[in-house]
């Protein structure tokens, strides 16, 4: 069983003590000086770093502003060079800033990020989330440098930019790329992790820490590195994507770290073997490698790619230095690779990553420095049962123990239930089922106790008169989750056959006439996912029904099904499923290129024999579906049924469930 993602258990109006260290994004205050006493002193190979970094365009001064633009985008391709360009010399004027103290490298900084803040308005195209990811991770970089180094930005201007990270370019992001490789997903978590700090935002943060250890998708930490001996999600692509989605991976450790959490030891050092993988191929070496299916089920290789293969990219000195440097452990082939190309360049093409590792990240063995050691633990993931509830959590860097407390109401009062926990995870045995429970953690140390961490709540199993079960023949090991104001379900199968029907359900008792209705999240786990609402005799895969399902039919490109309504029944005990009606294609804003990106809202209605469903974009204006005309039993099952229509399980989350009887 894969476990869900539960982004919606996360409660944007708590209040927490914790606050962020700054500057905090790539570069801590710490970084910053070491880079220029280093640079001061010709120290190599900072230096040698340093000569190469100033030798580009976007570092030197004088560097002359190519935008802003009022709309970017990418797919179709509308200004993305000149954000790009933009961007790199932004950040690049900011460490340029920091290293020289020269202050017309910051005001050249500040006119580029106060430009793009104030004009930019949309980012646009099919690959609108991709080009969201990249260039402004490297102007929230760039703002967060500038506004933590007494750079001279106005206060009015730095709060213009946290509204237009906040208004522009988080809303591309916040639901990431569960669609796409992982790169895409990886680029997205990174940038949302970047604005959640620079704008203080835990609630923001703590959804890219969720989803870079629990997401859906394929950028997920073990979703990209699939197996523990380091294969990528894109090795059998090519070299050049699969070493640029662990690089950028690795730029949400370096922030995370510099908040005190240790995000690059999770999953006992994951990603190191990812590194060690990838530079070991790309040295000439042979790796294992097994048949792989992503997390779209799209995209399948049989043997690693020999595209772009010795094409070493400029990634590898951040992790060399943080795995044997700071923490002493040994990469061996990421030593050689980082090596190779020392001193590393920039991060091309455009701005896909920072690159010039040797100048950023190069330090002494030994350095290990815990910026925070009473940081609250983060990126808590709950999983329940009826009988038990267990909480996982990312390590704080200078945590010695772990308490757990809990309450039955979202911000306490919270009573403690564990307290000197040495692990990062707890099971509470002492659960009642279908109780909603909300948990928070604090790390302590010989200095004191942190901060709470975020809340998260979940219930231990599912609501009074809910239950779940694989129909047909999914996997047993599909399930569904209740976290307070949803439910978040993993599934297999391949929906309504035409006899038999293989999908997941969620159910309860319906006695007589009523309606179902509930709001389907975005997005999916996989575009070939169905989900939807249905009134059924029995769990069996031949059962009689009457459902309204969401189905993404097939296009020309299976990059964009088409998001549509079906009504659909089976009149007889092993009849064949009947398509009784077809809506329209879902349009924005729930869909936009092929993606459920939007809400979506569903209602079945039961009045007599008759069977009728609808659909609305807002759960306010509802469209007709159709109906049907079905002999049904008077007391009957009524569920929401998933299923992924692929060999992997797919994730989807639901909420605003509703049952009411006539």
């Amino acid at each position: 069983m894969k476990h869900l993602i539960m982004i919606f258990s996360l409660l944007p109006g708590m209040i927490h003590a914790q606050t962020f260290i700054h500057p905090g994004l790539l570069q801590s205050r710490e970084d910053l000086q070491r880079m220029k006493t280093a640079v001061a002193a010709k120290q190599e190979p900072i230096y040698a770093g340093y000569q190469v970094f100033i030798q580009d365009p976007a570092s030197r001064e004088g560097y002359k502003m190519q935008g802003p633009m009022a709309m970017v985008g990418r797919n179709p391709t509308v200004g993305q060079t000149t954000y790009d360009n933009d961007a790199n010399a932004a950040y690049q004027h900011a460490i340029m800033w920091a290293i020289t103290g020269q202050k017309s490298y910051a005001d050249t900084a500040i006119r580029i990020i106060n430009a793009w803040s104030a004009t930019l308005k949309s980012i646009t195209g099919r690959d609108a989330v991709l080009m969201a990811g990249l260039g402004p991770f490297k102007m929230v970089n760039a703002a967060e440098i500038i506004r933590y180094t007494n750079a001279g930005w106005l206060e009015a201007d730095i709060q213009q930019t946290e509204k237009h990270f906040r208004e522009v370019i988080y809303p591309v992001l916040k639901d990431f790329a569960p669609f796409a490789n992982g790169n895409w997903d990886a680029a997205a978590i990174k940038t949302v992790m970047g604005i959640g700090i620079f704008c203080n935002d835990r609630f923001i943060y703590e959804r890219a820490l969720q989803y870079y250890v629990n997401g859906s998708g394929n950028g997920r930490l073990t979703h990209y590195v699939i197996n523990e001996t380091g294969q990528v999600q894109e090795t059998g692509r090519d070299q050049a994507h699969a070493q640029l989605g662990i690089a950028l991976l690795s730029d949400c450790c370096e922030m995370a770290w510099h908040q005190g959490l240790d995000l690059y030891g999770y999953a006992n050092n994951r990603l190191l073997k990812g590194f060690e993988y990838t530079a070991k191929y790309n040295l000439n070496n042979d790796v294992p490698f097994i048949h792989e299916l992503d997390r779209t089920g799209k995209y399948e290789h049989f043997k690693p790619s020999e595209q772009s293969r010795g094409d070493l990219r400029a990634v590898y000195e951040q992790i060399y230095n943080h795995y044997v440097n700071r923490m002493g452990l040994q990469a061996p082939f990421t030593k050689q690779a980082a090596e190779k190309i020392r001193p590393e360049g920039p991060g091309k093409p455009g701005a896909d990553h920072p690159g010039y590792g040797t100048l950023l990240y190069t330090r002494l063995p030994g350095s290990a420095i815990v910026h925070n050691p009473k940081a609250a633990p983060g990126g808590i993931i709950p999983t329940g049962s009826n009988q038990q509830i267990t909480l996982s959590w990312i390590a704080t860097t200078g945590a010695e123990t772990y308490s757990v407390k809990r309450a039955l109401n979202s911000g306490g009062p919270y009573t403690t239930i564990a307290t000197r926990i040495t692990a990062a995870n707890y099971t509470d045995k002492q659960v009642k089922p279908g109780v909603v429970y909300y948990y928070t953690l604090t790390a302590t140390n010989a200095k004191g106790e942190s901060a709470k961490a975020w809340e998260v709540s979940i219930a231990a199993g599912l609501p009074n008169a809910w239950k779940q079960q694989a129909i047909g023949a999914a996997a047993t090991t599909d399930k569904a989750e209740y976290v307070g104001n949803g439910f978040s379900v993993a599934a297999l199968g391949n929906g309504l056959g035409d006899t038999r029907d293989t999908c997941f359900v969620i159910y309860r008792l319906l006695q007589g006439d009523g309606t179902i209705t509930m709001r389907i999240n975005p997005e999916p786990g996989s575009q070939f996912t169905s989900m939807g609402l249905m009134m059924r005799e029995a769990l069996t895969a031949n059962a009689v029904h009457a459902a309204l399902m969401l189905y993404p039919g097939k296009t020309n490109t299976v990059e964009a099904p088409s998001w549509h309504v079906r009504l659909v029944s089976r009149a007889k005990t092993g009849a064949v499923n009947t398509v009784d009606t077809i809506g329209h294609a879902l349009v924005e804003p729930a869909v936009t290129y092929g993606r459920l990106t939007g809400f979506y809202w569903l209602r079945l209605q039961r009045k007599g024999s008759t069977f009728t469903g609808f659909g609305s974009y807002d759960g306010n204006n509802w469209t007709l579906i159709g109906s049907v005309q079905l002999t049904l039993k008077k007391d009957l099952l009524v569920a929401i049924p998933v299923a992924s229509g692929m060999p992997n399980s797919t994730m989807v989350q639901i909420d605003n469930v509703s049952v009411t009887t006539n």
